[in-house]
């Protein structure tokens, strides 16, 4: 269905949504036949939840696409994917809420590791912590010159995680990335994507060159990596579709960049999962929409960690009944893509979904894991089906024709 079908549908009441998004939530067995992360997680409250919520499974993009959290979020949110997808620097610059103009060319860092052959050893650098980031931002701002009139900047963003921003005349974004996104490969050449590129393209390979050598000295963060290149792009926020005034409850840069993106007012980082359900009850009366963003699910997955995504489940199961007693009209419980610990990385497994609502219809589900929610009355959907949904169920949105 065209999004603008459901926008025109909107009416405006006084229910609330909330989405609790726990990032990679779906996973894998770790033996043929074994359970999930979820399924093998304790989870009484999400359990009981589930049975009485509409239950299903997401695909973020499409059949057998491994999303990136950019694309797989605007989807949670309505937007198509592909047709609003923005390089991961515009998200990064929106995160630690760069002031970004028209002359802008953002890329996001990972600070990595490489060997003495220049072979990438570590993608994350051991996910250094953030005071490490904030003293090596400051040597690379006082060591690159690009010279030609182009302005470098590089702003922390948390652990191993950074925006690089290059402001001058006639930047382009048609660059690959120098990720390579496994370890064993050296850093890749950035390449133009076409003609006009080809200048940006030289000074990215000049700013990496000169990174490599300022860095050398360090013993885990040596090098950095580029990706996502992307100039400013402006989106119709929520409320200008919806009718919603939202608010991100988040800890990560990037989802608190998404949220900006999409007219979101953003909550202080509060430092822990605790603090954000806090957060969330204090301020209820003020917002109508809800995203509560966990950050831990994904990176222990990433990390290959399956007992740790395990426990950061069975955390936020605990939180579950603070977040019934607010009653909201509808609450979605999910995540943006699957992040199996097997696998170490984002998948394109769908990914487990609840709807809690009054008007929800019961379904068979007893419990909430991959393999039971696919018998549930949402069968298999596109992710980004999953707003409106939530804005019927919150009666938000009017009859379709006569």
């Amino acid at each position: 269905m065209d999004p603008e079908t459901i926008d025109s549908l909107v009416t405006k009441n006084e229910s609330k949504i909330i989405f609790f998004i726990m990032d990679g939530l779906g996973g894998l067995p770790r033996d043929p036949g074994g359970l999930t992360e979820l399924e093998t997680a304790l989870t009484p409250n999400l359990d009981a939840l589930a049975a009485r919520s509409l239950c299903g499974l997401l695909d973020p993009v499409g059949y057998g696409i491994t999303p990136g959290s950019g694309p797989a979020h605007f989807a949670l949110f309505g937007y198509d994917p592909i047709k609003t997808n923005v390089g991961r620097g515009l998200l990064s610059a929106a995160g630690v809420d760069f002031p970004m103009t028209p002359k802008d060319l953002f890329a996001r860092v990972n600070f990595a590791t490489i060997d003495g052959d220049g072979v990438v050893t570590d993608r994350r650098a051991g996910r250094i912590d953030t005071e490490t980031n904030r003293r090596i931002c400051g040597k690379l701002k006082k060591g690159i010159n690009l010279g030609g009139g182009v302005e470098f900047f590089i702003e922390p963003e948390k652990e191993h995680r950074a925006l690089l921003v290059l402001r001058g005349e006639g930047l382009s974004d048609a660059i690959s990335d120098s990720d390579p996104g496994v370890t064993g490969k050296k850093p890749l050449p950035p390449r133009p994507l076409n003609k006009e590129a080809e200048a940006t393209a030289e000074l990215v390979t000049k700013l990496l060159e000169q990174a490599r050598h300022i860095l050398s000295d360090e013993d885990r963060a040596n090098m950095i990596l580029l990706r996502g290149f992307a100039r400013y792009q402006a989106l119709p926020s929520l409320h200008e579709r919806f009718g919603l005034k939202s608010l991100a409850i988040a800890e990560y840069p990037m989802y608190r960049g998404i949220s900006r993106l999409l007219g979101m007012e953003v909550h202080p980082v509060t430092g822990s999962l605790e603090g954000q359900v806090t957060a969330l009850g204090d301020r209820y009366d003020h917002h109508d929409f809800f995203f509560l963003h966990v950050k831990h699910t994904d990176s222990r997955g990433e990390d290959g960690d399956f007992e740790a995504k395990t426990a950061i489940i069975e955390e936020v199961d605990r939180l579950i009944p603070r977040i019934i007693d607010m009653n909201p009209s509808v609450l979605v419980v999910t995540g943006d893509h699957s992040t199996p610990a097997v696998m170490a990385a984002h998948s394109w497994h769908p990914v487990p979904v609840l709807l809690a609502s009054r008007t929800a219809r019961p379904d068979h589900v007893k419990r909430f894991g991959e393999r039971d929610c696919i018998c549930g009355g949402l069968g298999r959907m596109p992710m980004m089906h999953i707003m409106g949904l939530a804005l019927a169920h919150a009666g938000r949105l009017s009859k379709f024709g006569a």
